[in-house]
């Protein structure tokens, strides 16, 4: 039922590609903040810049007069990347300036509930509820540093790259031999002579053992918070040549929420599709798509598997929906009125194998949330697997207006036909 965070870019992408994501995880997809993430790293060994969140505009004037310096930073805090270049709706430029400090409140004016729209945060832009005054640093060269979970050495992948501060896809398309990969043993950590490897491939000028115990702990910090991401671009060496994580993005593995507590509480709920939310206080497993057929599904594949044959069938997916092996009558509501909340849904496939999931539990539950709900978009029910017939009989009994299918094609035909 949970999906990895890379097979949600991979399943928002069926909604203009027939094709699946090749794997199906855990979901793990807890991001924070730039101010949240540089905290903990701080608490980490790591080298962060002097900053200070404000959620207001006073707070934003403060903050810069407690780092008292001529000139600030001043960053959006966005869960996008991108910031930079990124551009308000109010049509102010870039997410993160070098200001005077005589202008923050000008430019946390423009900032603090506006919508910035990047790179990588889709078209409807994310909300900026908070600002980052951070003191402005002398630096001199910006490096690129990041670990990952890899799936193809079974382990903790560290990537650098002497280049960094921009985009580290477009340097990978461009560049790829000045990327290094160093994949690290889970069971006994990076050796000497891998942090040597990193250390020498990011070019550091200054002390190699002060970068090397920066290194160290920047992966000390990924193992020990259950990260599925440690990001910082640009790793920055100042005039002094100490290494300084001048921004961070840090991702946590949902699994570990019970290991870090005050961690999970600083999730920002304004930052994630509503729906998505609502999803996850039932159980369920939600990501909205751009089409207009909701599905209901149990099981990450066979929700998939679905949503491609309504794309072959000439339908567009408004969503993926897995609600799992063992969801309940509440839950199947829950369900119908989260994908009937996107006001693009014009009809809904179910399409339920019935394993651990009964298929009269997901009957009744689509006969309570029709009467309850009042759907006014046609539903197509395909049930195969434990107690079929019961749920048959029971939407058959329902005289409610429902549209039964014999298999996956014929419901994904009968979804296309009933919004034609």
């Amino acid at each position: 039922m949970l999906i990895s965070s890379l097979a949600r870019a991979a399943i928002r992408r069926t909604a203009t590609s027939s094709s699946s994501p090749a794997g199906i995880g855990a979901l793990r997809y807890l991001n924070l903040h730039e101010y949240q993430s540089a905290q903990i790293m701080k608490e980490s060994g790591v080298n962060v810049p002097f900053g200070i969140p404000a959620h207001t505009v006073d707070e934003a004037v403060k903050a810069a007069a407690e780092i008292g310096d001529d000139q600030v930073v001043i960053k959006s805090q966005i869960l996008a990347g991108g910031r930079g270049l990124g551009t308000f709706t109010n049509g102010l430029q870039g997410g993160v300036h070098i200001i005077d400090t005589k202008d923050v409140k000008e430019y946390a004016e423009k900032m603090l509930g506006g919508t910035l729209v990047t790179k990588q945060s889709g078209a409807a832009g994310k909300p900026v509820n908070t600002v980052l005054l951070a003191k402005k640093m002398a630096l001199a060269r910006e490096f690129y540093f990041a670990i990952f979970m890899d799936r193809a050495s079974g382990g903790p992948l560290i990537i650098a790259c002497s280049e960094g501060g921009t985009s580290i896809e477009d340097l990978a398309e461009s560049s790829p031999e000045k990327i290094i990969k160093v994949p690290v043993n889970i069971m006994t950590g990076p050796t000497e002579e891998q942090i040597e490897t990193v250390v020498n491939g990011l070019g550091v000028s200054g002390d190699k053992k002060a970068a090397a115990d920066q290194i160290k702990a920047l992966y000390n910090l990924f193992v020990d918070k259950d990260c599925t991401m440690v990001e910082v671009n640009p790793l920055a060496e100042d005039t002094d040549g100490n290494l300084i994580a001048a921004d961070a993005k840090i991702g946590f593995d949902d699994n570990a929420e019970f290991r870090h507590k005050d961690i999970f509480e600083q999730r920002d709920h304004t930052q994630e599709d509503p729906r998505e939310v609502a999803a996850a206080k039932w159980d369920l497993n939600y990501i909205g798509l751009d089409g207009n057929i909701g599905c209901m599904v149990n099981g990450a594949g066979l929700a998939m598997s679905t949503m491609d044959i309504i794309s072959l069938n000439g339908g567009s997916p408004a969503n993926f929906l897995d609600v799992g092996g063992g969801a309940k009558v509440e839950q199947i509501k829950a369900a119908f009125e989260i994908i009937t909340s996107d006001p693009a849904v014009k009809a809904i496939l179910v399409n339920i194998f019935g394993g651990i999931m009964k298929c009269d539990i997901i009957a009744e539950g689509i006969i309570e949330a029709s009467r309850s709900l009042d759907l006014k978009v046609p539903v197509v029910v395909r049930l195969e697997g434990t107690n079929v017939e019961r749920g048959k009989k029971l939407l058959e009994e329902s005289g409610l207006d429902l549209i039964t299918a014999d298999d996956l094609d014929d419901a994904a035909s009968k979804a296309v036909a009933a919004i034609a």
